[in-house]
Formats: C-alpha cells, structure tokens, sequence
C-alpha cells in the first residue's frame, strides 16, 4: 500500500477547511556569509506573528539534492510522489490556458528568446516580452505546416507559449529540452530519448526552424526555445484520494493546468494577489480545500534580483491577515522549491515551511524563516507529507489500524 492508497483508506468528511499558500520558490540564501536570506530580511509581521502559533520544518520537495522544477515542486505538495507521477510541463502550460489534451498529443512549453547575429541567446526570455507584444507573435506561428501533423501553438503570458503536436505516428513526451539554461550559447537541437521522443523531435526541430525564419525581423522575441515535452498523464483525483472539494486560485496557466489535472476547480481570472485572496473570500463557503499560488518570489529569484524577492515576500506576507480572518482550520505557507537569488535558479534547498492549526503543537518560534525552519517542529521533511499532515489537523483522516 503506498501513500495515496493509504489516505485514500483513512479519508473521512467534516466541515473543516485546509488553506495552502505557496510563495512559489520561496526559500533563498544569504549573498555574504552569516547573511540574511529574502525571507528573513524581509518586513514579515504577519507571518511571524503566525509562527507563534504554528509548527515549522524544513520540506523536501523531490529528495535531498535534487533541484526540482515547478512541476514536481507541486505535486509534492499536493501528496503525490513526484518520482512516481511526473507530469511535464507541456502538459501543465496547455491544461492551464484550457487546451484538452487527447491521446497522442504531445504538448511543450516555449520561451521566446532573444539571440544575436551568430544564433547565440542573448536573453533567455527576450526581456520578459510583455503579454501584449508576445501573444500575436504566438499565434502567428500557427501558420507553420508540418506534414502529418497538427500544429497548435497558443499564448501563455509574457515571454511563455504552448505548442502541441497533434496526429503524428507514435510520437512521444521524452524529447530533451532545448534550452542551454545559460546565455552566450547557441540553443539545443531536440534530441528524442527513444523511439517515439525522436519523431517527436524531428517535428521540433523543423517546427523551430521555420520560426526562426518567421520571427527574424523581431528585435526581442527572434527565437525560441522549448521545454518539458509531455503527453497527458493519469493521476488519482484530489475528490478520490483526500474526500476534498478542492480549489485553486493562481494568476500563471502552469499553476492552473496542474491544480485542474489533479481535480481542483480553478476559480477566477486574477491576476494580482490581492485579487486571488478577493476570490478566495467570494468562494470560501463552496469549498474544502484552496491552493493560493504566489509566482513572484520565484520570478524575481531567478532574475538574481536579492531586492526585489524581499519585496515580494513582504507582498506575499501582507495578505495573511486577510486569510487568517476567514477562520480557516489548517494553513499551510511553503513553497515549492527554493530559488535563491544568490544562485538565479531553483536549487535543492529544503524550502521553509510553516503549519497551524488548533492541534500543531507550535514549536516556540516566533519568526519565520530558513534558520527557524531547520530547527522546527516539523523537521526535515519530503513535501509529498505535508497534505498528511494537513488532512490530520483538519481531523479527516481516521486511525490506522486496530
């Protein structure tokens, strides 16, 4: 019996109500030693004052040392061993804007990119291209044909789209990413892992290729880049494995597309914090459990910017009194990896967790952070536990055995 087949036999209904908030990247690092990480040097009144009354740990997102990305940074979150159910990020973007993916499909996730003379990538997310400028750009790539295949390209936000190919013979979702992850280099050929990745990857290769020529003229957006091909995965519904009506309030498609592939409703169409806490006021009587997804702390983490994270964390911090007045029985403030501005990437660092609720026996701390955390109550623990932990302070899970 493995984790989701054990809650889904302890599982029981009652009228509580579990809320997670998820600073997306949220743990960091100091830039000097004996320094300050973002969080810690960050004005958070609201979240300490929470940590009075809370238990902390350190969460694990994948396993020690592995940098995960978004994807399985959040289905750990939501209890789901992310080794075992890997969900790419095609798969994420395009359930995101609403795209359904049939059998066959193989979806990817692209960023526009900006490269110089010699196809060299200048920038990595052609200056984050605002949304105005990238969508027509977007769409304008659907004019691409490829032979014995349907290609669906749609706009994301910014400097992100989706591509999906769709009718090809035996295609496949293990196909590299063609992103370096560094400037001052040429882009990667796709390259297919095995039989099925390496169709799906000559498609790639000439769908990029008449990009280019298409985008040549463009001063930002003059090529792209693509990651994380993926088909449809299955995976066991939030309703069936936790008995939860589940909800989810995000501002990025990723966060959407896989909140709904695990059966969570998404709710609205914000697109600031304060107004994914206003939803989740107008929606608090329809539902047992919200997902609340704050991108920022990770967007400026990566952007190497140790300023410009502290000042979103305060943001992330000043909403807390407006869920913490909804009475909710369980809250749950993480995030789904690290990403130190330090480092300008996701890293492997445990990523400050903090848990209340009536029954969390708080650990004396009354400050929040990544030097409190590691000492914490919780201790150091996979992220995949934290719904266990939830649904048991919410008093939903029944007693194992006799």
């Amino acid at each position: 019996m493995d984790q989701i087949d054990l809650v889904r036999s302890l599982k029981t209904k009652n009228d509580t109500k579990i809320v997670m908030f998820v600073g997306d990247g949220l743990g960091g690092l100091p830039h000097e030693p004996g320094g300050k990480t973002e969080l810690e040097a960050a004005k958070t009144p609201n979240l300490d004052a929470l940590a009075a009354k809370s238990v902390q740990g350190a969460s694990i997102p994948v396993k020690p040392g592995i940098s995960p990305g978004s994807g399985p940074g959040h289905l750990g979150l939501f209890g789901y061993d992310p080794l075992k159910h890997l969900i790419g990020r095609g798969a994420l973007e395009a359930t995101g804007i609403g795209l359904v993916l049939q059998p066959g499909d193989v979806a990817v996730r692209c960023n526009f990119c900006t490269i110089d003379a010699d196809g060299k990538i200048t920038d990595r997310r052609a200056g984050r291209i605002p949304t105005e400028e990238s969508a027509p750009l977007a769409e304008s790539l659907n004019a691409i044909k490829i032979p014995g295949v349907e290609v669906i390209v749609k706009p994301v936000k910014e400097h992100r789209f989706v591509v999906v190919f769709r009718g090809g013979d035996g295609l496949g979702g293990n196909v590299h990413d063609t992103d370096p992850q560094a400037t001052g280099v040429l882009p990667l050929d796709p390259v297919g892992v095995d039989e099925a990745g390496q169709k799906t990857a000559a498609i790639a290769k000439q769908f990029v290729e008449a990009a280019k020529e298409m985008l040549k003229d463009e001063k930002k957006a003059n090529c792209l880049t693509m990651r994380g091909f993926s088909a449809k995965p299955e995976i066991p519904s939030y309703e069936d494995v936790y008995g939860l009506k589940a909800a989810a309030i995000a501002v990025y498609p990723m966060y959407k597309g896989l909140a709904s592939l695990v059966g969570m409703e998404i709710l609205g169409k914000p697109q600031t914090l304060e107004e994914e806490i206003k939803v989740l006021e107008e929606n608090w009587d329809k539902y047992d459990f919200f997902f609340i997804h704050f991108k920022y702390t990770d967007s400026s983490g990566e952007d190497g910017d140790f300023d410009a994270k502290v000042k979103r964390t305060e943001e992330f911090d000043a909403q807390i009194p407006r869920i913490l007045a909804l009475n909710p029985d369980v809250v749950i403030v993480t995030g789904d990896h690290s990403t130190p501005s330090f480092l300008a990437s996701h890293s492997w660092h445990p990523v400050p967790t903090m848990l209340y609720s009536n029954c969390c026996r708080p650990d004396g701390h009354t400050t929040f952070g990544e030097n409190t955390a590691c000492r914490g109550g919780l201790g150091h623990i996979e992220a995949q536990y934290l719904m266990t932990l939830a649904m048991a302070n919410a008093h939903r899970l029944q007693k194992y055995g006799a």
